[in-house]
């Protein structure tokens, strides 16, 4: 199962409030428990309301809805940064302009026909979240391409400011926010952050290789 089905077929699971347990849905949808946690770790990251921890269990706090997508990467982030520049304006015709062509978008969006890294989209939002995260996305990339090592000071849970230096491994789309999954060296392990949380993105001058654990087929390698 690809990596995005497997995200969605989570999804399914969870939508019906109650609390499941890691290993539960890990024999659900054939992975590893760590696997499963790393999935729940993305989809936190990305915004998804659900709450729990390892070790105890995992529900969704409120309803979401799924509508799936049939433009590219590209595409799509294009539509919603220029609808969230719009819904950013001043001209209140034009924010509602912007709302209502966004859910006729939602509305209409064939299945199927979509790129990989969007299999579905989170319409829970705010066009600002893709304004905030536009101005790291060149800086991101490039050091992903060039395998450069990022400092990030990102706004992590529970409102605290946070100063790391990362590998940039994998960027995915899920609506309007991107996340970027990285190997953090400050925790030694796999994170993966909002990149609309992202305050400041310095590419440093350090250059990474892969390293047995801590390339992107170690985190999943259905990516």
């Amino acid at each position: 199962m690809r990596r995005t089905d497997r995200l969605f077929e989570l999804i399914q699971i969870l939508r019906d409030g109650k609390l499941h347990t890691a290993q539960e849905m890990a024999e659900a949808v054939e992975v590893s428990v760590r696997t499963l946690y790393r999935d729940m770790d993305t989809l936190q990251a990305s915004g998804v309301p659900v709450e729990g921890e390892r070790g105890v269990g995992y529900m969704i706090t409120s309803q979401i809805s799924l509508p799936p997508l049939t433009l590219t990467t590209n595409e799509l982030e294009a539509l919603n940064l220029g609808m969230a520049i719009v819904a950013e304006a001043a001209d209140e015709s034009l924010k509602s302009a912007a709302l209502s062509l966004a859910a006729k978008i939602d509305a209409v969006l064939p299945e199927r026909t979509i790129a990989e890294a969007d299999k579905w989209k989170f319409a829970v939002y705010p066009f600002a979240d893709a304004a905030r995260g536009a101005a790291h996305m060149s800086t991101l990339r490039a050091a992903i391409r060039a395998r450069q090592k990022l400092r990030l000071t990102y706004h992590s849970k529970g409102d605290r400011i946070t100063t790391r230096t990362v590998r940039p491994l994998h960027m995915e789309y899920w609506g309007r926010v991107w996340t970027l999954t990285c190997w953090c060296e400050l925790r030694q392990d796999f994170r993966v952050f909002r990149v609309d949380l992202i305050h400041q993105a310095d590419a440093l001058p350090e250059m990474f290789v892969d390293e047995p654990g801590k390339r992107l087929a170690d985190y999943d390698p259905n990516l």
